[in-house]
């Protein structure tokens, strides 16, 4: 029974993230929920949209110019490679996949190309990847201070923080996005002392020179928490998080080209990847029924629950689709049947030595795991190469194998095994 109820729940859950953003149903509209929670002190967000690779969708791209001016020779490799790790985990957190982010060196001149795949405002990718996001925490001996100059640096700035995070429930209005910020243990220090000698004072938040917010402080803050709030949207306050999190670029960049790039397959590639799974699909289907007859009619059964399982796990990660991480998952319906193939004809080796049909369906899921087993590993191992070494749309093929491999072990093993024990249990 728990094998049933688990069955059941992982095929709901599969079904409502595959759903289209909304679905009309006579006069009832309905809207695929998105997942946005916080997740050990992270926020994590979802829309449950496949997300597609620059040569299926296109994107943006941009050439920056490093200036490694002062720094000396033996250093501006490193400081470019620092500024790409940054740019990277900066884009990462705006939720883009498989970002192409590369470096580049000509002579004396460093430069950095990136690629981002479903990315369309150009401004909104410069404006993120080139800001620095400098936070300063400055105080003030004047009771009610008129301008900026007021203000003097108290030295503690964005280095000292541990982490920033999006929050709804502060704010001058109920709902309002603000910023949490932690602070490291060492400036957490600094914030006690500072706001020991700033008792009802302000204490201004400046943001690259800009005044944010200067609420007075009312006690000594000995936890290394505050809040920034300025009046922020949604995605301000998410855009402002990634810039505090990912920190300063270690050297400043100047972007020398930007462009959109247009989807180098397209359309035209997805149809006719659709149409390859499909015929594809139904070649297996008519295989397995010739061949095991009901058995094979089970499996099949078993083979839409791995399709409605891997879709959804490609949608939670989320996984960037290229045209070779579909070809990946074709590929992987293909092995998803394997097993079952090794399975049943172990079953037909112990019906052929008398043994009674349940005790075949047992003793051929048992004797045909170790093959089935040791199959898929060597294929893992395959995929997980891939992904190590390779780049890119290899590595969207080894991520998209990989799902494939182990959504089927569950489906093959768990489903198909479920659906026989109900059919045959009579």
């Amino acid at each position: 029974m728990r094998s049933y109820l688990i069955i059941l729940t992982v095929i709901l859950l599969a079904i409502v993230v595959n759903l289209p953003p909304r679905l009309q149903i006579g006069n009832l509209s309905l809207y695929r929920p998105r997942i946005d929670i916080t997740l050990l002190g992270r926020r994590v967000y979802r829309d449950l949209s496949l997300k597609l690779g620059l040569d299926l969708s296109g994107g943006v791209h941009l050439a920056y110019q490093a200036d490694t001016s002062a720094l000396p020779e033996s250093n501006r490799a490193a400081a470019v490679e620092a500024t790409r790790a940054n740019i990277e985990r900066r884009i990462n957190s705006l939720g883009v996949s498989e970002p192409i982010i590369q470096t580049s060196k000509t002579g004396s001149d460093y430069r950095l190309i990136v690629e981002l795949a479903g990315i369309s405002d150009i401004n909104q990718a410069t404006s993120l990847i080139g800001q620095t996001a400098q936070l300063e925490f400055r105080s003030t001996q004047v009771a009610t201070p008129s301008s900026a100059a007021d203000f003097v640096s108290t030295g503690l700035t964005g280095r000292d923080l541990q982490l920033a995070q999006v929050q709804f429930n502060g704010g001058q209005t109920a709902g309002q996005p603000v910023v949490s910020i932690e602070f490291s243990p060492e400036g957490t220090k600094k914030f006690a002392e500072i706001t020991t000698k700033s008792i009802g004072k302000p204490l201004a938040i400046f943001l690259d020179d800009q005044l944010v917010t200067a609420p007075t402080v009312q006690s000594v803050i000995s936890d290394g928490r505050a809040i920034i709030s300025g009046n922020f949207t949604a995605d301000e306050a998410k855009k402002l998080t990634i810039q505090l999190n990912a920190g300063a670029l270690p050297i400043p960049i100047h972007i020398i080209e930007q462009r959109n790039i247009g989807a180098t397959l397209g359309v035209e590639s997805i149809h006719k990847s659709l149409l390859a799974a499909a015929v594809g699909l139904v070649v297996i289907w008519l295989f397995m029924l010739v061949n095991y007859g009901l058995k094979g009619l089970l499996a099949n059964i078993a083979l839409i629950v791995y399709i409605l399982i891997s879709l959804a796990i490609i949608k939670l990660i989320p996984i960037t689709l290229t045209l070779a991480g579909i070809a990946g998952l074709i590929l992987s319906i293909g092995m998803a049947v394997d097993a079952n193939i090794l399975i049943f004809e172990r079953m037909k080796e112990e019906l052929r030595w008398g043994r009674p049909l349940k005790a075949a369906v047992e003793l051929g899921f048992h004797r045909a795991w170790t093959s089935v087993r040791d199959s898929n590993a060597s294929s893992l191992i395959t995929a997980g190469l891939l992904f190590w070494f390779g780049t890119g749309s290899v590595r969207g093929f080894a991520l998209t194998l990989t799902v494939g491999i182990l959504v089927s072990l569950f489906t093959s093993i768990t489903v198909t095994r479920t659906l026989l024990r109900l059919v045959y249990a009579r």
